[in-house]
């Protein structure tokens, strides 16, 4: 997941450049773009870091005020040993801390949300959130963290339970009835409000009703109807009620799946259909990303019954609709 909405050439971006010059320069962009977290430039007068997935600087973008500065920082996975030191430097010097929940230890660095608030000076606030997966317009989607298949899907890095089905033999239908469609959303919800029970200081299982197309942008991205809620939320708990702040643009918004007819017709939405994925501001046509996925499961074995395996439950769930 790429760490921000507008700044597309940073981690996993980056596979795609073409000369040693324009990974220099993406560097250079980097630093740039990230020159708080780097040294470059001075952090504001009792700052604050928000830490997780591509999820966080959305967070940041919401809750950024006079009130709550919060410096700009990479995504959790994108940060080697350098990074995750110098982040604990600026905690030790920070007034708050937003974080995701993240196991001690992650990825062999000390990144642990407990680590992390560990860092912070007597008298900082902090406040966790969950990472927020929701599948109620996206039903035949599943965005998958293997081991041992690092590698994301080519094109778009999420998995579709009707490309799998046929890559592997299986029968399933094109779409499901909205019994089903509404089955799959509150089993997210579910979910997340399952994660939340373990302690989390801010919920946000309770945003996706009304079911609106501005929820999510993909399982894993949400969009704004989920992220300015929450950011009065966190503002509130960090003392700063009614202090989110509208970016005034979609944000996190760089991918786009499909929204299916379907799928408009289950929830009665006021949102005309789109077949079609919008990467980058363009078009990329569904019939294209399902070429290439089922080439990429053909060659890759091994990786799609791993891939079969943790989506059995979805799997069953749409060939039960057949």
């Amino acid at each position: 997941m790429a760490p921000t909405d507008t700044f597309l050439i940073m981690g996993g971006e980056t596979a795609g450049l073409g000369s040693l010059a324009d990974h220099g320069d993406a560097v250079i962009a980097r630093r740039a773009h990230y020159a708080a977290f780097f040294g470059d430039e001075a952090p504001p007068a009792g700052y604050g870091i928000v830490v997780g997935n591509c999820q966080a600087e959305s967070l940041r973008l919401v809750i950024s005020s006079d009130a709550l500065p919060a410096i700009r920082v990479p995504a959790v996975h994108e940060l080697d040993a350098a990074d995750t030191a110098r982040l604990h430097a600026l905690l030790s010097k920070a007034a708050f801390l937003v974080a995701q929940p993240i196991r001690d230890d992650y990825r062999g660095l000390p990144l642990g949300t407990a680590q992390l608030r560990g860092s912070l000076p007597v008298g900082a606030r902090s406040v966790t959130v969950p990472a927020i997966r929701y599948a109620g317009l996206h039903p035949f989607h599943a965005v998958l963290r293997l081991p041992a298949f690092p590698e994301d899907p080519p094109l778009v890095a999420y998995h579709d339970v009707r490309t799998v089905a046929e890559a592997s033999g299986l029968s399933v239908p094109a779409m499901l009835p909205p019994a089903a469609v509404r089955s799959i959303a509150d089993a997210s919800v579910a979910e997340l409000r399952r994660r939340e029970g373990r302690g989390l200081d801010i919920v946000a299982s309770d945003l996706f009703v009304p079911v609106v197309a501005d929820l999510i942008r993909t399982v894993n991205h949400p969009g704004n109807a989920v992220f300015l809620p929450l950011g009065e939320r966190i503002a509130a708990a960090l003392g700063n009620p009614g202090g989110a702040v509208d970016p005034g643009r979609p944000i996190l918004a760089s991918v786009r799946a499909p929204l299916e007819s379907w799928v408009v017709d289950a929830w009665a939405l006021d949102e005309a259909p789109r077949e079609d994925w919008i990467v980058a501001g363009e078009t990329l046509a569904a019939a294209v990303v399902q070429e290439a996925h089922l080439a990429y499961y053909r060659e890759r074995p091994a990786l799609l019954a791993a891939v079969v395996e943790r989506m059995t439950p979805l799997l069953r769930t749409w060939a039960a609709a057949a």
